[in-house]
């Protein structure tokens, strides 16, 4: 039973760890124009639009809006 739990702990951190660096912060700044630009999470570039928040089926976590773009 100890083992058990032991693992489920180490896939819960592992699964944690990998949704914390799904993500990056962009801060917030200003145009050329003056226009203010404010800061915000984006996942991670990379090959694919199918991880993307606002991908069809996903689902913002930290605003909470849902995806509507459908992948090309």
């Amino acid at each position: 039973m100890k083992r058990i739990i032991i693992a489920v702990a180490a896939i819960t951190t592992l699964f944690l760890a990998t949704q914390a660096m799904a993500d990056e912060y962009v801060p917030g700044y200003t145009k050329e124009n003056g226009t203010q630009v404010q800061g915000y999470h984006r996942t991670n570039p990379n090959y694919t639009q199918y991880d993307n928040y606002s991908t069809k089926g996903n689902r913002n976590p930290y605003t909470g809006e849902k995806g509507i773009k459908v992948p090309k």
